[in-house]
Parts: C-alpha cells; structure tokens; sequence
C-alpha cells in the first residue's frame, strides 16, 4: 500500500482534480498518439501508471467492448476512483491492477499496445521498467511514452526569478525521491537497445498566454506543487508565496507568456 508522501503532489482530491484538467488539456495529443500508433477497436491495451484512469476511460472507449484496458498504478486512492467512475458510467472492460512498477511485474499478458504518460520520470528503476513493458507486449506491439527531454524549459516571460527557483526545486525534489525529470533523453537509446524499434519521436513544447486553455495546466502544479512543496520542507512559506503572486502578476499581463517543460512523445513497436 502507499501513502499520499509517495506521490510528489500526492494523492488528494485537489490532486485528483488538476490530474482530470491535465488530461483534458493533454488530449488531443494523446488521440493524435493513440491512433498514429494503431490503437483500435478489439486489442488489449496497458496504460501504465494509469492514475485515476482519465486516459484508460478514453482507451476503453477506443478498444471497445470486444477490447480491454488494464490500468496499472500503485495508487489505491487512484485506482479506487477509476473504479467508482467504471461503475458509475457502467464501463466493463477496464481492469484495475494495484502494483508498484518498482518492485513487480506487469500483469501477464500478450498485449497490442502499453501506453504511459510521466511515469518512467519518476520511478527508481526506468530502464527495468522499460524491459517490463516489452514482456507484456506482443512481437508488433506499439509503445507510446510520453516524458520530458528538459523540464528547465518551463518557463515565464517577463522573466521571473521566483518561479525559476520554484522549477529548479522541483527537480531537486524529484531527484532526491530517485526520479529523473529529464528521462525522455535516455529512452531513445534504451527502446532499440530493449528490442523496440522507434517508429517516431516528436518534441512537444507550448508556448501560451494567459487566454488560452493551456496556461490552466501549468497555473494548476504552480498552485498545488508550491503548497506540496512547503508541506515537506523544499520551500519556506515565503518561497511558496512569491512564487504563486509572480505567477498571478504574469496571468494578469495580457502579454506574458508561459514555456512548457519540453516533452518527448516517443512510439515504438516492440520487434
């Protein structure tokens, strides 16, 4: 079992909650993905580090009945709210599996197709999680792995020097609990090493201001990671504090601009 300190932003329903917002802005990417890779009606498909299962809701609908979806994540919180929306929406081809990537095997299956989104940038042992998802593939099956290549990007103009302390503490904190932000730079070099054949590598980098959609999803860990933050000692009360007022001031200027962190949308078929 976890607990909520497993999680960098944990496991609350606030974090529930930026999660769903995150998908809903990260959507369309990941339909684009889905399909590119041949994602479709009747497979089996893994989504691994699956969360509250906002993206596993959209690959049972993709795979359809005949088709299922096995959602993989150590969160029972998580896993516990997919399953109440499995029951609410009367979705029956999704299956829950509560594991730590770390330290167990995926389920034993034959699939068509794994998908993960910031998942191997926080686990201890990436690369043996990698040779984790080739097991579970069939010869032919697609990989599609989202991760950042360089979180450093994320960035405010005007320039900022509270909010580039704020990212640069992020980092630290996700080092010190054995993560890699920048993860998406190895995985190209381990998938064909793995047996995976890359099929295509795609840089994904906004750059928005405040009016649109996508400034929601970095103001949402800006709100909840500084409060996260200072909760277990990166961050004085003080840091939190300015680093949330510069990020108002920049929401409040029509003309300010937020950078993403740089991601790595990577598909690759396992050989």
């Amino acid at each position: 079992m976890t607990t909520e300190r497993d999680y960098i932003l944990g496991t609350h329903q606030a974090e529930l909650e930026r999660l769903g917002l995150q998908h809903r802005i990260w959507r369309s990417n990941a339909l684009q993905a889905w399909r590119s890779a041949g994602f479709s009606s009747g497979q089996t498909i893994l989504d691994i580090g699956s969360g509250p299962g906002y993206a596993s809701l959209d690959l049972a609908g993709i795979v359809g009945s005949a088709g299922r979806v096995l959602a993989v994540d150590r969160s029972r919180r998580f896993l516990d709210a997919l399953n109440e929306q499995n029951a609410r929406l009367g979705v029956a081809n999704i299956e829950t599996f509560e594991l730590d990537l770390d330290e167990e095997p995926l389920p034993a299956v034959q699939a068509d197709g794994a998908w993960s989104r910031w998942v191997f940038c926080f686990v201890r042992e990436p690369r043996l999680l990698l040779e984790k998802v080739r097991d579970a593939l069939r010869p032919g099956g697609t990989f599609i792995s989202y991760e950042y290549f360089d979180y450093s990007t994320w960035r405010l103009s005007p320039r900022s020097a509270p909010f580039e302390e704020f990212v640069a503490t992020v980092m630290k904190s996700w080092r010190a609990d054995g993560g890699e932000p920048d993860i998406g730079l190895d995985l190209p070099i381990w998938l064909p090493q793995s047996g995976f054949r890359i099929q295509s590598v795609r840089p994904i980098v906004e750059v928005v201001g405040p009016s649109d959609f996508f400034w929601q999803w970095p103001k949402a860990f800006v709100e909840i990671g500084t409060e996260r933050l200072e909760g277990v000692g990166y961050m004085t009360g003080d840091q939190a504090a300015k680093v949330r007022e510069s990020f108002s001031e920049a929401e409040s200027n029509p003309h300010a601009l937020v950078i993403t962190p740089a991601v790595l949308e990577i598909i690759a078929v396992r050989q």
